[in-house]
């Protein structure tokens, strides 16, 4: 009696297979993306050995205006040139780096904790809680983000710690309003009446039915915010209420390369802009295929 042959993906061993779905999901991630963001974090990790000098010390020789080694006066030791201090660029823009990364992680870090508690509360407790969360949420979504940002930095003060809380406490409201719909549907479903029923407490029912089933789309806002934050710090920057100088910041170098624009400095302002534009851009496309990967609905279509 004649058998039927094995299919093709039957007949492969398992460890075969787990490998064909891990090139797959290899491939369906934004390559383009991750290496800009791995590049930012490697060149922000190792900011003192990759920067060839003090990013806030003049480049002792060089001179002013210097501009980058491959046009005319242009010199190794300063690739990218050096500024009106006679700082090498190229160091500022590595130090930079660190002051991006390190704002826009941690300034996404307070507004999604913030957020998310809030979005919880909100949806899980309702009542009067619900009513002075969203109000509150309605309040500060009126308010002009940047403008917001700008006053709370003119009343405490240009810190780079400052910009972080400022930035958390000014963006929280977009994780707010999202966190509070998942949870208004989550709290009617049968494992979280069962558990209220067995008798867990809220706080109990919270940390172990509710927040694990948000912490999904946290993840996804926050990829997503973590760019608006850089571009909100590098605003701050250029305004001259976020970081304060000689310490490098992306936003700092345009603010302090924009009187020598038109005079033909232009690698003092391209330099920075083409840092933010790409970091920004990769953190948008990151998110945007980390929303799609982690929605069952989009990633089956």
């Amino acid at each position: 009696m004649a058998t039927t042959a094995p299919t093709a993906r039957t007949a492969l061993p398992p460890v075969v297979r787990g490998l064909r779905r891990g090139v797959q999901r290899v491939r369906e991630v934004p390559l383009l993306a991750v290496m800009i963001l791995a590049a930012l974090v490697v060149v922000a990790v190792f900011a003192e050995l990759l920067a060839p000098h003090d990013p806030t010390l003049p480049v002792r020789g060089a001179r002013y205006f210097a501009p980058p080694f491959w046009m005319a006066g242009g010199s190794l030791e300063t690739p990218l040139g050096t500024d009106f201090q006679g700082r090498d660029v190229l160091s500022r823009l590595i130090f930079g780096a660190r002051v991006s990364l390190l704002v826009g992680l941690m300034g996404t870090l307070v507004a999604g904790s913030l957020g998310t508690a809030m979005g919880i509360l909100s949806g899980y407790l309702g009542g009067w809680v619900d009513q002075v969360i969203m109000r509150l949420t309605d309040a500060w979504l009126a308010l002009p983000s940047l403008v917001f940002a700008i006053f709370l930095a003119t009343m405490v003060g240009p810190s780079m710690w400052n910009i972080i809380i400022i930035l958390g406490l000014v963006y929280w409201t977009r994780y707010a309003r999202v966190i509070r719909g998942e949870v208004l549907s989550l709290r009617e479903r049968e494992f979280v009446k069962l558990a209220e029923i067995a008798g867990a407490s809220k706080l109990r029912v919270i940390r172990r039915h509710i927040l694990p089933n948000v912490l999904n789309t946290t993840m996804v806002l926050a990829s997503l915010t973590i760019g608006v934050v850089i571009i909100a710090e590098a605003s701050l920057s250029f305004l001259g209420v976020g970081v304060p100088p000689p310490q490098p910041a992306w936003g700092l170098m345009l603010s302090e390369a924009r009187p020598t624009l038109m005079a033909g400095q232009w690698w003092l302002t391209v330099f920075p802009g083409v840092c933010i534009l790409l970091v920004v851009l990769a953190t948008q496309l990151f998110g945007d295929w980390l929303r799609v990967r982690l929605d069952p609905q989009l990633r089956n279509l």
